[in-house]
């Protein structure tokens, strides 16, 4: 398999890419968001590792022009590790974000797990019944309604359209939209739930977004 590494910290980059050598990916090295937009447009990677801070073109500048044609899995790097920068690199396009300094060990984990995922499909639109949620233009329509949303009621809602069908528990919302440890006693997904219906529920006829006691919710066409 096939790694781009986007890094203009020359020793990170260099440490990196022989660690991936080491365990059996070909590897190329970008030291700045130009050098890297353009491989990643015009080549064919599993996988890109992308630092944040970049001259030239910033991380979230490559992921955002890069995501308007490829879906290749991208692991976000940056010193930046606040709750608000997550959800920005997340919401920006990335598959997973890992904050520096980082073991090398938890770095290839990632790797591999992005690797073992099932590859996307270009398509940028999820869609159930009369929802649309476009991904690139973070738009949200339902019955040809323009539905405004929040960067956190979006990221809710996206989470659950990419997971149609499955019951998310409370643990694993707060574990993908907030980056935190649940705790039994808060309710804080159950007040976003909340928010989020309001809008792309309440105002209309058929509900896409059910409560399953006991476990947490389902977002789904129901009969």
């Amino acid at each position: 398999m096939r790694i781009l590494i986007v890094e203009d910290e020359v020793k990170i980059a260099t440490y990196l890419r022989k660690g991936l050598i080491e365990a059996s990916y070909r590897v190329d090295m970008a030291l700045d968001g130009k050098e890297g937009l353009f491989l990643a447009l015009h080549e064919d990677y599993d996988a890109v590792v992308l630092d944040i801070m970049l001259p030239e073109l910033d991380g979230l500048q490559v992921l955002k022009r890069l995501r308007e044609h490829k879906r290749t899995p991208v692991l976000l790097l940056t010193a930046r590790d606040t709750v608000e920068d997550k959800v920005v690199g997340l919401e920006s396009g990335a598959d997973d974000y890992l904050p520096k300094p980082f073991a090398y060990a938890e770095f290839l984990a990632r790797i591999r797990a992005l690797l073992r995922r099932p590859v996307q499909s270009v398509d940028t639109v999820l869609s159930l019944g009369d929802l649309e949620i476009d991904l690139i233009r973070r738009r949200v329509r339902r019955a040809d309604v323009r539905i405004d949303l929040t960067a956190q009621e979006f990221a809710l809602l996206k989470l659950f359209a990419e997971r149609q069908g499955e019951v998310l528990t409370r643990a694993f919302v707060t574990s993908q939209v907030w980056d935190i440890n649940f705790e039994s006693d808060t309710n804080v997904v159950d007040v976003a739930i909340k928010r989020l219906r309001t809008k792309i529920d309440n105002p209309f006829e058929k509900k896409l977004l059910h409560t399953v006691r006991g476990m947490g919710y389902v977002m789904e066409l129901r009969s």
